[in-house]
């Protein structure tokens, strides 16, 4: 409810009820009197009645012969009393037409029958006089009573005076009050108290709106400032200032505003940064505040506890972090006995194993906050195995590059000398000229695996084209598909409708994708189906190799990166370090994933066409094993 409802409302319910409550005690007070004065009036009456009667009967019975001992007697003369005395008759009478309030009057007999009646046809009936409520309950009852029988159906009262005669009851003189009367006297009265006090609510609402308005429009003034500050638009500077309170309230907001629009920018500036890199971040980040509230969630979080963050933020670490897991009673425990945890493995229900760390934030020997970080131990393991291959790579490229040209003049000496020797020794017997053959061609073996040897160790020069990966795929087919004829394997391709552009060496890329369609062709002499699939991801391009061979042993995945490492009687052992090796001058992974008897899964990921800067330097990344 606005503050403006709220002060109309209570100006007009405090003024509705001093005027609910003066008009009440008005309208009480008329109600009041006005029924006193009604019974007093007819009270009046009823005592004059009773003395004229009470004379009337004593002087007439005096005089008349009346036997006093026959009540039949008494009644006859008593009813012939009242009925020919002219003064009682016509007192009664003369009350009725003169008395609004007084309905009729009556002088009833012990038994309740009329003896005298201001309506003959009742007197003549001889009936018991009808039953009536005594007009004491009105006076002397609640407001709420007497309104009651002012607003209520029509009604006949009574009031009663009681007759003696020597000591003993004789009857009653009864005078009925008729609401009719009091009705017609007190509703116009009543009306009009009512009347003016809706009138006095009424301009008494409409004048708390007009002073709410006066009174609030400086905080509307105000209002509209800090909505101005709060959507960070600038504040007028043409206006002027007010001399009062409500300009000087105005102006500190004004300078409020601009110090918060300030430190806004700023803190825009550094959450975008934080979130993007929280979002990046392959480490599970939370931060707590110092009642264990997570106020900062990473991305990777959800991947480490399966909770979405909206259900980590703001909730306490005991609701996303539950005593049944391993992981939640390492952290819990931590949390209770207020004890930093340092690099702990921690194996998961799911069997996956992660390195957990929490470090408790103080200040001036007070708990702030705690930091956890949460990091996948096989990632580290496998990150750690692949920069330890990166490492022996490059030693092994050293190693090679130096005893490659060591070797390299060695060989040439020799085959000049062999073709020396081959001249002098024309007449030879043919064992010697095969011997001889068999060492030239020995050499020229050797001298091709050297050339290899250094062709691999030296520095490569690009040349970056832009093309499609899908041409490169088709070429790689083409290249590889009388091989797989001749083993009985059937290559599929799953090529995009979409171009898939990269800006790449041709001769390199081929080369390298060639090596792992010809491994894994050779991997099934049974034949089969080798299916080459690409496609794009995010801002790469992804080609998978799969073949349905027996699969790679798990004791050497390890290795088969490593230069000269093969398994194959004619192999080289260079094929996949030169793949790895182009992948990584092209800024890109290869990775690979395989299970005994249910073949392998070679994937090539390649940048795409303006993904990364144009250049011949390039971060290296280390192969996946998965």
């Amino acid at each position: 409810m606005r503050l403006k409802t709220k002060l109309v409302l209570a100006i007009s319910g405090m003024v509705m009820a001093l005027v609910v409550a003066s008009s009440s005690i008005y309208v009480l007070q008329i109600v009041h009197q006005r029924v006193q004065d009604t019974y007093d009036n007819g009270d009046f009456v009823a005592h004059q009645i009773f003395f004229v009667t009470h004379e009337a009967l004593e002087a007439d019975l005096s005089s008349t012969q009346v036997d006093t001992s026959n009540p039949q007697a008494v009644r006859e003369a008593t009813e012939e009393i009242l009925q020919t005395d002219p003064g009682l008759n016509s007192l009664m009478q003369s009350i009725v037409g003169y008395s609004r309030p007084i309905y009729d009057v009556a002088i009833a007999g012990p038994d309740g029958r009329a003896l005298l009646h201001t309506d003959s046809m009742v007197a003549l009936s001889g009936n018991p006089l009808p039953v009536r409520e005594n007009f004491k309950v009105v006076r002397d009852g609640s407001f709420r009573q007497q309104l009651a029988m002012v607003y209520g159906p029509p009604k006949v009262y009574e009031i009663s005076v009681p007759i003696e005669r020597d000591g003993a009851p004789f009857g009653s003189v009864r005078v009925g009050i008729s609401t009719v009367f009091l009705k017609s006297e007190l509703r116009p009265q009543l009306n009009h108290a009512l009347l003016l006090s809706g009138i006095a609510i009424l301009v008494t609402f409409i004048l708390a709106a007009l002073l709410s308005n006066v009174a609030l429009r400086p905080l509307v003034l105000i209002g509209r400032r800090l909505d101005l500050m709060t959507g960070g638009a600038p504040e007028p500077e043409h206006e002027a200032a007010r001399g009062d309170e409500v300009g000087m309230v105005t102006t500190k907001i004004n300078r409020l505003g601009k110090q918060m629009r300030d430190v806004k920018e700023i803190f825009s500036a550094l959450k975008d940064n934080l979130d993007q890199i929280m979002a990046n971040l392959q480490d599970g980040l939370i931060l707590f505040t110092r009642d264990s509230k997570a106020i900062l969630v990473s991305a990777a979080v959800e991947n480490f506890l399966g909770v979405s963050r909206e259900l980590m933020l703001g909730h306490n670490v005991d609701e996303f972090f539950l005593k049944d897991t391993a992981l939640g009673r390492t952290v819990l425990d931590s949390f209770e006995s207020h004890t930093p945890i340092a690099q702990r493995e921690v194996e998961t229900e799911d069997g996956s194993r992660v390195m957990v760390s929490l470090d408790f934030i103080e200040e001036g020997g007070e708990r702030i906050g705690a930091l956890l970080t949460l990091r996948d131990a096989e990632s580290v393991r496998r990150i750690e195995s692949e920069i330890e291959l990166s490492h022996r790579l490059a030693a092994i490229g050293r190693l090679a590059s130096g005893v490659g040209h060591e070797v390299k003049n060695p060989i040439n000496a020799i085959v000049v000398h062999l073709e020396l020797l081959r001249q002098k020794l024309q007449q030879a017997d043919p064992a010697t000229r095969r011997h001889m053959d068999v060492i030239g061609s020995e050499i020229h073996r050797l001298d091709r695996v050297v050339q290899m040897l250094v062709d691999f160790t030296r520095p490569v020069e690009l040349r970056l084209t832009e093309l499609d990966v899908r041409k490169l795929v088709d070429d790689v087919t083409q290249l590889a598909s009388p091989d797989a004829a001749r083993q009985g394997v059937k290559i599929e391709r799953q090529l995009p409708v979409e171009s898939l552009l990269a800006r790449a060496d041709s001769d390199l890329l081929k080369q390298a994708l060639l090596n792992v369609v010809l491994n894994g062709v050779q991997a099934m002499p049974q034949g089969g189906t080798l299916s080459i699939r690409a496609s794009k991801e995010d801002d790469e391009i992804m080609v998978e190799v799969r073949d349905q061979g027996s699969g790679i042993p798990a004791e050497i995945r390890d290795k088969i990166y490593d230069l000269y490492f093969t398994t194959k009687k004619t192999g080289t052992g260079i094929g996949l370090a030169m793949t790895y090796k182009v992948m990584q001058l092209h800024h890109g992974s290869v990775d690979f994933e395989s299970g005994d008897g249910r073949g392998t899964s070679f994937r090539l990921r390649l940048p795409l066409l303006g993904a990364v800067t144009d250049s011949r330097e390039f971060a290296v990344p280390v192969p996946k094993k998965l």
